[in-house]
């Protein structure tokens, strides 16, 4: 499994890593009209699925309107956020934000998404930084796990193999 911390304490993350060249997971989470939203509702889409602890913090805020603002001309690419934050927090985040186009969705009921994907962070029930790059016919061609919680992913390259993918 990865190595994560949040504000330097170690984490323990439930569930499977995902490494390029896997099949993604499939997973169940909410959109903000808090209806069920899988994997499979982007068939055909490259996806960068852009993972965080809480929408209303200042790296989350800057991460989910950086790929937005970076990838969102990409064709044929989604670009979704996901946190455990309730949909009506998200929904809240992108009216204040004036990001009424940002797909964000919620992970808070069963951590379908996390514990798939490998970034529940137990001790917190928050998901970890991570970042993973989905291709049309959903095979992972990048996945990052942040280190640490608070910093930055590594944008430039999650978009320059999102725009690689087909």
């Amino acid at each position: 499994m990865a190595n994560v911390t949040f504000k330097g304490k170690p984490m323990t993350l439930i569930g499977e890593e995902v490494k390029v060249g896997d099949t993604a997971p499939d997973f169940t989470v909410l959109n903000q009209g808090l209806e069920p939203v899988t994997l499979a509702d982007y068939d055909g889409k490259v996806k960068i699925i852009s993972v965080i602890p809480s929408i209303d913090t200042g790296v989350c805020s800057q991460q989910t309107r950086k790929f937005n603002e970076d990838a969102s001309g990409l064709e044929n690419t989604a670009i979704l956020t996901i946190s455990v934050d309730l949909p009506f927090a998200q929904k809240k985040w992108c009216a204040a934000e004036g990001l009424p186009n940002v797909i964000t969705l919620s992970d808070h009921r069963d951590l379908s998404f996390g514990e798939a994907y490998g970034v529940v962070m137990k001790e917190l029930r928050l998901l970890a930084r991570s970042v993973f790059v989905v291709d049309s016919n959903n095979k992972v061609v990048h996945a990052e796990y942040v280190g640490e919680g608070t910093n930055h992913p590594d944008y430039d390259t999650a978009i320059a193999k999102a725009k690689e993918a087909k």
